[in-house]
């Protein structure tokens, strides 16, 4: 079949067969397909959407067009976890130690910020020493021996979803949900992990901004994962707000290391207790009524702090980072306090917008190339329902330029909003699948 049939084919709203889309796929990848033809059928995908088998026949192309890691010599059950990014979101650094000293194998590629929300990578390359650039056999190895690796991404993983979304961030079609679903599944899947779990951010910081299109995703990606031959779980958590209280890379990694000490913010502390819980039942090692006891000792123990440490260490950060973070997370040389200007409570807090202050701080990239700066950043004091009286601090900008921080003073005070009545605060797990 021609690729202008293919492309037809999808225009008219009808499903394109596994040998369609494959050689749509790979005749792109080698060249052989035109941009303005691929183009053409992302946007006929865009306004038809790709069908359950449709959805799933492209991540399996995706996946087999690059490197696969191999983690079947690992003894134990893998688990890997995702989450669609959000302001805030530190969760993966708390997790994965819980997981992995409850007897799971956390073996996880992340991704660097881009834009408003935040990296894991660029979290943890803010630790001294600390590096994400492990071979395979070094990921495994590690991964083997104490329970937990994390790596940045490949450029051989996937790579026909590199290509295809290139195409997509320039033509307008990324934000079709079949689309997002296969592409993230396509780079979970290409780690040979036993199961996963999907964290889905919905609200204003996230990229899915109402529930019925965080659900829809939701549930697409477990039915690829399904299909893929994985165990597949979802929760569906807030982002209408910053999560925890601290934005930005360093003071990041520092509330993940409170939370493991159980010194965590109560929205924070709650997500990750439900996500760890779900990562454990989802790699049988735990069911509903045991996981919330298991994740509660391993944390209250220290076990999980213990855990964290070795995790540093093995990949070249200091030790003891847990115990003297002060010593080795330089803070950043301008501190300010952003101060009420009225009595009332805060009704609202513009994620999205705390993101791109901190990225404009130099917490995040406007372009790949960007540089980062690990000290800079936003501490969120009062959250959605807070009290606040005149006078009191909202927030502290934690920045390396006083040109920089004025600036942005008056922008994230105008990401608050204010009520004269009391406000609910919003419910952080909106849904577990």
């Amino acid at each position: 079949m021609r690729i202008y049939d293919i492309i037809l084919k999808k225009r008219n709203g009808l499903e394109n067969s596994r040998s369609e889309i494959e050689e749509l796929v790979t005749g792109y990848v080698k060249g052989l397909v035109p941009d303005y033809q691929m183009a053409a059928w992302l946007m006929a995908v865009y306004f038809n959407h790709l069908s359950p088998e449709e959805r799933s026949s492209l991540t399996d192309i995706m996946l087999n067009s690059g490197e696969k890691i191999d983690l079947s010599s690992i003894e134990g059950t893998k688990i890997d976890k995702h989450s669609t990014g959000g302001v805030g979101d530190k969760v993966t650094l708390i997790v994965g130690p819980v997981v992995a000293s409850c007897g799971l194998v956390f073996a996880k590629l992340s991704g660097r910020g881009l834009g408003h929300t935040g990296g894991t990578i660029d979290k943890l390359e803010s630790i001294p020493g600390f590096t994400t650039s492990l071979e395979v056999d070094r990921f495994k190895k590690q991964a083997s021996k104490i329970g937990i690796a994390l790596a940045g991404q490949t450029a051989e993983v996937a790579v026909a979803d590199k290509k295809i979304y290139a195409l997509r961030d320039v033509t307008a079609t990324v934000e079709e949900i079949s689309l997002i679903a296969s592409s993230i599944m396509s780079k979970k899947l290409a780690i040979g992990s036993d199961g996963i779990l999907l964290d889905v951010k919905t609200g204003k910081g996230a990229f899915m901004k109402n529930f019925k299109d965080a659900r829809e995703l939701a549930l697409a990606m477990i039915d690829i994962g399904k299909r893929g031959g994985k165990k597949v779980g979802a929760v569906i958590s807030d982002m209408d707000q910053p999560l925890g209280r601290m934005v930005g890379n360093s003071l990041e990694v520092i509330e993940a290391i409170e939370t493991l000490k159980g010194n965590g913010p109560a929205d924070l502390e709650l997500l990750c207790r439900v996500i760890s819980e779900r990562m454990l039942i989802i790699g049988g090692v735990a069911d509903e009524n045991s996981a919330p006891d298991i994740v509660k000792d391993v944390i209250d123990s220290g076990k999980a702090l213990a855990k964290f440490d070795e995790f540093v260490a093995a990949q070249g950060g200091p030790i003891d980072l847990s115990a003297n973070y002060r010593k080795y997370l330089s803070p950043a040389g301008v501190i300010e306090e952003i101060k009420a200007e009225r009595d009332g409570f805060v009704s609202g807090i513009d994620a999205e917008g705390v993101g791109l202050v901190c990225m404009r701080l130099g917490a995040g990239r406007k372009t790949k190339e960007d540089v980062i700066d690990p000290a800079v950043g936003v501490e969120v004091i009062k959250k959605i329902g807070d009290r606040v009286a005149r006078g009191e601090t909202l927030a502290v900008i934690h920045g390396n330029s006083r040109e920089l921080v004025e600036l942005e003073r008056k922008v994230l005070m105008e990401t608050f909003s204010f009520s004269t009545s009391e406000v609910l605060p919003p419910q952080i797990v909106h849904e577990v699948l």
